[in-house]
């Protein structure tokens, strides 16, 4: 699965670009998961959480690598982006759990005082003075858990679906692999993503089911939209790098950096 040492200018360029490709699909994967549901945004019609709009990159770069590199490393990259969530939740966990610091030595900011009490993502009622941390903490940890569910589901999914469209078509039209593994993957990913989030909110009646739909459609549509727009940039992605990558048309890259 990983490359071994070599001089050949050829292979450290392919290389060299996975680790690109791999560095943009994990880094939107975690802001999606660090940001996740902090902050709600309007996008037009769209109400979304801020840590949605840079994840439908993650299937770009899925997409890419598939096309370019094949399915084991695709699968491997997904892998990867799997035990990041796991360091996430790891991380978040150990945060909250610590004791914080004294009062004396406590920076202001680590304290808020609540106007109102409200309902946070995983159910708990909150009122008076509450902890910065653990408001993200109870606004990320259940979406990363959530995230993490639906990650696995979604992104395995896209690579299943876009290597059963290739050869289905025998490596023609790619926009109909990348069209039809990316919309059904993301449809999964989306509505698995926030109603494992906000079901807790749900049944504690915090949010109505309508408003539950709403976060659900308004995640799809912008994922569906955004998967339409970039089958431009992939099949320019696709076009140039592959002679970038001295890749014949519809090559894969074989032998050791796979």
């Amino acid at each position: 699965m990983l490359a071994v040492a070599t001089t050949n200018p050829i292979d450290i360029r392919r290389e060299q670009v996975f680790l690109l490709l791999a560095g943009f699909f994990l880094c939107a994967m975690t802001l999606l998961n660090v940001i996740g549901i902090t902050r709600f945004v309007e996008l037009g019609p769209l109400s979304l959480a801020v840590g949605v709009l840079p994840y439908p990159l993650t299937f770009l770069c899925t997409d890419l690598v598939s096309e370019l590199y094949g399915k084991r490393r695709a699968n491997f990259l997904v892998t990867v982006g799997l035990l990041m969530n796991l360091f996430i939740i790891l991380v978040l966990t150990i945060g909250n759990y610590l004791p914080p610091v004294q009062s004396a030595t406590m920076p202001p900011w680590q304290v808020l005082e609540l106007a109102e009490e409200f309902t946070l993502p995983n159910g708990e009622l909150v009122s008076g003075s509450v902890e910065l941390f653990h408001l993200i903490y109870a606004c990320t940890s259940g979406a990363v858990l959530a995230s993490m569910l639906a990650y696995v589901a979604a992104q395995y999914c896209d690579v299943y679906l876009f290597h059963f469209w290739k050869r289905l078509t025998r490596g023609r039209h790619l926009w109909l692999r990348n069209n039809f593994s990316t919309l059904i993957s993301q449809g999964v990913d989306s509505f698995m993503v926030v109603s494992i989030t906000f079901g807790a909110v749900f049944l504690a009646g915090a949010i109505s089911l309508e408003q539950l739909l709403v976060l659900m459609a308004s995640n799809y549509l912008f994922k569906m939209l955004v998967a339409l727009v970039d089958t431009i940039p992939l099949y320019i992605l696709v076009h140039y790098l592959g002679r970038y990558l001295a890749l014949d048309g519809g090559e894969e890259i074989q032998g050791h950096n796979t």
